[in-house]
């Protein structure tokens, strides 16, 4: 894994996670102000629909899993589907203890490299991915204004008196069709990506001493079958992996957007699939940068903010901690059992072939 994404700093990232999302709960229980309505209102949830979110959380490993398979595949044949399964589910953990989400693509990495594949086409699965995020995002921002959102969202309340949900619509998809440009240029240019980087690396090879200047060759293969990769999924059946990859890129973030939906259904709430569905793709573009590990704290208040048209206040901590458990606690918690799981065995390796080593010639179980 890139040593700038650490197991010690995605540790501080879990810790900080887990205490911002425990003062902000707290402070919702202070703004609900009623802890037993609380009590009695989590011991008569509709267990159908719990159920259903349970099974629906379990998408940011399997439809994102299979987002990385179609895409690794293209360019490794031999990656297989229980570990791109792993690298997605372990993308979106990554993603959730690191700011911004930058942790997400290096851990995603790490976990098909412990696969096989080699990191070159790791690098390139992970950016694909993330092109097709964007990708994504950008086309259902413009739908979603297009199927009304914009009539929708304007009738929702307001932020401030000159300020509604609609202008943090537009603003939040501003900003993902801006990335989706950058990654446009990179796309269609990519020999001029390709030079800009080779310029760099010559440059700091200039600079450099022997086992620099080896390092760096290394990189500049690296860039060179990245390059090729990229390439790859430009034409031909490339067209066709990006294509998949961004069509299941809805089911990677279903998890996220129709998670309000089903948490008010859990709490016997009645809303419009719809206009439920157009606010959490709002809150899910406002996040999706977030300067903190998972949102936390900023994911709490946002939610419950937006999602007071149709939650009272008695039940609103209620809703963050279905809401929370759904959209990100269940994913941190079997991610990290996993991961510590890896680490763990990563560390007894190396004792194990050092007592196979000073072993006497002659012994050993019979």
């Amino acid at each position: 894994m890139p040593a700038l994404v650490s197991p010690r700093l995605l540790r501080r990232g879990l810790e900080v996670f887990a205490a911002i999302s425990v003062i902000g709960f707290g402070g919702l229980l202070l703004y609900g102000n009623n802890f037993s309505q609380f009590l009695d209102t989590m011991a008569h949830l509709k267990w159908g629909w719990v159920l259903l979110g349970a099974a629906v959380a379990s998408l940011d490993w399997l439809a994102g899993g299979l987002r990385i398979w179609v895409l690794v595949r293209h360019v490794y044949p031999k990656a297989t589907f229980k570990g791109s399964i792993l690298a997605g589910g372990l993308n979106t953990w990554g993603s959730y203890l690191t700011p911004s989400g930058t942790g997400g693509g290096a851990v995603m990495i790490y976990a098909l490299k412990r696969d096989g594949v080699p990191i070159p086409e790791a690098m390139i699965a992970s950016l694909m991915s993330f092109v097709a995020t964007v990708v994504f995002f950008a086309i259902a921002g413009p739908t979603a204004l297009i199927l009304g959102a914009g009539r929708s969202l304007q009738t929702h309340g307001i932020v401030t008196r000159s300020f509604t949900l609609y202008d943090l619509f537009s603003i939040s998809l501003t900003g993902f069709i801006a990335v989706g440009s950058v990654m446009v240029f990179m796309i269609v240019f990519p020999s001029k990506v390709n030079r800009i980087a080779q310029r760099v690396i010559t440059a700091l090879e200039r600079r450099g001493n022997p086992h620099l200047a080896s390092r760096i060759q290394s990189m500049r293969d690296g860039i060179d079958r990245s390059h090729e990769c990229i390439i790859a999924f430009f034409k031909g059946k490339g067209w066709i992996a990006m294509a998949l990859s961004v069509l299941i890129s809805a089911g990677a973030f279903a998890n996220r957007l129709v998670a309000g939906y089903l948490v008010l259904r859990m709490l016997g709430i009645h809303a419009h699939f719809v206009d439920v569905l157009l606010l959490q793709t709002l809150i899910s573009f406002l996040l999706y940068f977030a300067p903190t590990p998972g949102g936390s704290g900023l994911a709490e208040i946002l939610s419950a903010a937006v999602m007071s048209i149709y939650v009272p206040r008695e039940l609103t901590p209620s809703y963050i901690l279905l809401w929370r458990i759904m959209v990100s606690y269940l994913t941190v918690v079997v991610g990290s059992v996993i991961f510590w799981y890896w680490l763990k065995g990563a560390e007894h390796r190396p004792r194990e072939q050092e007592l196979k080593v000073s072993e006497p010639a002659g012994t050993g179980s019979s």
